[in-house]
């Protein structure tokens, strides 16, 4: 299966690397993903993360709100990973870089205006 998305430039990190990355242990990890407070998608046979999305120690602040946003409007996961990596350099690049910065907020009504 070909990549359909590409993430920034730190690309996709493993549920382990999360894990260490985070702190929490992997039972943590997936239940961040259950609850919607982060995104998994597969690669070749493995589930990954969009590094961006997990800033330092933490997730970024913002997105659980805009992940529960995209579910609600009727995104899967990958769709979800496409919406977040999409060109828009009015928002920098793309809404995952603008989560991450003053521009969240953006980020929040555009997902918002999709349920609409």
């Amino acid at each position: 299966m070909t990549d359909p998305v590409t993430p920034g430039p730190a690309g996709w990190i493993t549920l382990p690397d999360v894990s260490q990355k985070l702190d929490v242990p992997i039972t943590k990890v997936h239940q961040l993903i259950r609850d919607r407070e982060l995104l998994a998608v597969r690669r070749d046979g493995i589930r990954v993360v969009p590094a961006e999305l997990v800033a330092n120690p933490t997730v970024l602040k913002h997105l659980p709100g805009v992940l529960t946003v995209l579910h609600d409007a009727g995104y899967n996961d990958e769709q979800a990973v496409g919406w977040l990596y999409e060109p828009d350099e009015t928002l920098g690049g793309n809404a995952a870089i603008a989560l991450g910065g003053d521009r969240a907020r953006e980020v929040k009504r555009r997902a918002q205006a999709l349920g609409f």
